[in-house]
């Protein structure tokens, strides 16, 4: 690194390119950044990972990116007649295709020139009689490898993909996106744990059953295994995607959460505490607790929150599905507390 930073110093207005820009780590990365900044050189880098995650961000806010998308199909079509033609650089002269061949080619490459011209040569190679055949084609493609990266972007666009399409309940896009993540190799697992999350957080006690399915999910995945218990995932995926929706446990326990670092620590009401020695019960301990069995319908009017969050309401329960009914409990409850309150 040192030997090139130095030629680059001798060589003032350098062009340097650098392939693969992400396989640098941090500290390499940060090596470049008084050479960028000082106009010493002009940093060119290429990657197939998303900057926003593999390039350090003070190199990446000095930089201009510019995102390459994948070739259409069309231009695809256009890069394999040329190999087919050019004699020199291609397969000119030894092999031609059908054009079903080339529409197939062009298809199942997504967009990757380079694996769209691998396909072609070797289907050219199976060939017979000199000509390429869809049949040639299937048998290059064998299994067709699909872009993903299990730790970079085209990962976290899928599970975003797959959970808007569940919390849209939209089956069909949701059982897309899980097949998609699925045959590109990611872990079963993985997505069996984002199930069981999305039915917290997105259907809630709108429909509690959905907890419990996806869980039965993952179980069967265990005992299962691929491909036989990537079903059970497929059947949770269609459920959550049908059920009712709540986000109200999500957003209450975020409140929560929210007030527990903001708000100060206040101690445990003496009323909520237990008394398990004389010395706690001669200090209050205890003391004015109501016992809700004791009570008329199990109610009782008596304040849980510390006194800086007192009154504070988390959850707010929809209208949807088991929820509704909930709702209908709470507000009763809710009611009954304040007219006790007002005497």
């Amino acid at each position: 690194m040192k030997a090139v930073l130095k030629q680059l110093i001798d060589n003032p207005n350098a062009i340097l390119f650098i392939d693969e820009i992400h396989r640098f780590n941090k500290a390499q990365q940060d090596a470049f950044l008084f050479y960028v900044e000082s106009g010493v050189i002009v940093l060119i880098g290429a990657t197939t990972e998303n900057p926003s995650f593999e390039v350090n961000s003070a190199l990446l806010s000095r930089a201009r990116v510019l995102v390459l998308k994948e070739l259409s199909p069309l231009d695809l079509r256009a890069v394999l007649e040329r190999a087919l033609a050019d004699p020199g650089r291609g397969l000119g002269g030894k092999v031609a295709a059908d054009a079903e061949a080339l529409d197939l080619v062009s298809q199942a490459a997504d967009g990757d020139a380079r694996r769209a011209l691998n396909t072609l040569e070797v289907a050219a190679a199976a060939a017979r009689k000199g000509r390429i055949t869809v049949e040639d084609v299937r048998q290059a493609l064998a299994r067709r490898h699909l872009r993903y990266d299990r730790a970079g972007e085209e990962h976290y666009n899928l599970i975003s993909a797959l959970h808007k399409s569940l919390r849209d309940s939209d089956p069909d896009g949701a059982l897309y996106w899980l097949g998609r993540m699925l045959e590109a190799g990611e872990d079963p697992l993985y997505v069996a744990r984002r199930l069981v999350r999305f039915a917290s957080e997105d259907v809630g006690n709108a429909d509690p059953a959905a907890l419990r399915l996806t869980l039965d999910a993952k179980e069967a995945y265990h005992f299962l295994g691929t491909p036989e218990g990537e079903l059970a995932l497929a059947q949770a995926t269609c459920y959550l995607a049908l059920a009712p929706k709540s986000n109200a446990v999500y957003a209450a326990w975020n409140a929560v959460r929210h007030d527990i670092q903001e708000q100060p620590a206040e101690p445990v009401p003496l009323h909520l505490r237990n008394a398990p020695t004389g010395l706690m019960s001669n200090l209050g301990y205890g003391r004015g607790y109501q016992y809700a069995h004791d009570a008329p319908d199990a109610q009782v009017s008596q304040e849980h929150l510390p006194d800086a969050l007192r009154g504070r309401v988390y959850y707010r329960p929809t209208e949807r599905g088991a929820e509704q009914e909930i709702s209908s409990r709470l507000a009763s409850w809710r009611a009954w507390r304040e007219k006790q309150k007002r005497g």
